[in-house]
């Protein structure tokens, strides 16, 4: 698996990626808050839990100790904010580092936003419908990271991209190769039999959203897959 570090793909259309880091730093605040919490607490608020979301007679009834009632349908929302270790945030806020401001730039802010939040929605949906008598909550934002990795590979397969192999050998190789076999690992994934806790069908429901919605947000005139752009080894 691949780390990925730094992308050569500078902005065109917009002067600084403000929603990327905006999404960055809210999703730092949330772990800083829930860490001054009992993280079950969160969990059980924000997550979102299949069987829950599906059949809302199952809902306990809401006490002081179990945090603030939040409505079933807005934790496909509240849940890619959350997450449940600072490795599991930072793997998620470096792809969105790297990969997020150029999918931003073709789509522009407020198109950005609504293509990232959809992706996640698209993932946490995904999972509960793949899983629907679970009661094991999801929390974490890969589902939305993942429609950025879509849609960065449909716009910009041949960007030439640093990353860490076997997180200590540096390599320069394209997009197309980092993201391809990151996307390929997520469908051998759910084609195995789920152990850990890794929700790979939210990462396969972003990756659709994002490779769709990609195509409809881009700005007039945003090429796909590099056309018209001299990347080169």
């Amino acid at each position: 698996m691949f780390v990925p570090l730094h992308d050569e793909n500078s902005l065109k259309s917009i002067r600084f990626q403000y929603v990327t880091i905006m999404l960055i730093a809210i999703n730092v605040i949330v772990y800083l808050l829930e860490r001054t919490r009992l993280e079950e607490v969160a969990i059980a608020s924000f997550a979102i839990v299949p069987r829950e979301l599906f059949d809302t007679s199952l809902l306990p009834i809401p006490t002081e100790s179990m945090g603030p009632a939040v409505p079933e349908q807005l934790t496909l929302l509240t849940y890619m904010f959350f997450h449940g270790d600072v490795l599991h945030l930072a793997g998620n806020m470096l792809f969105l580092w790297v990969f997020g401001d150029n999918v931003e730039d073709a789509m522009g802010h407020l198109k950005f936003l609504f293509f990232y939040l959809a992706c996640g929605v698209a993932g946490g949906l995904l999972h509960a419908w793949v899983e629907p008598g679970s009661e094991s909550p999801l929390i974490g934002a890969s589902g939305a990271v993942a429609g950025v990795i879509a849609a960065y590979l449909v716009l910009h397969p041949r960007v030439r991209v640093w990353v860490l192999a076997l997180k200590a050998i540096p390599l320069r190789i394209s997009a197309a190769f980092a993201l391809g076999l990151w996307i390929l690992i997520q469908v051998v994934m759910v084609l195995l039999p789920q152990v850990g806790p890794v929700a790979w069908w939210a990462h396969i429901g972003g990756l659709i959203a994002g490779a769709v919605l990609v195509v409809f947000l881009r700005r007039p005139g945003v090429p796909l897959f590099d056309r018209g752009y001299g990347y080169g080894s």
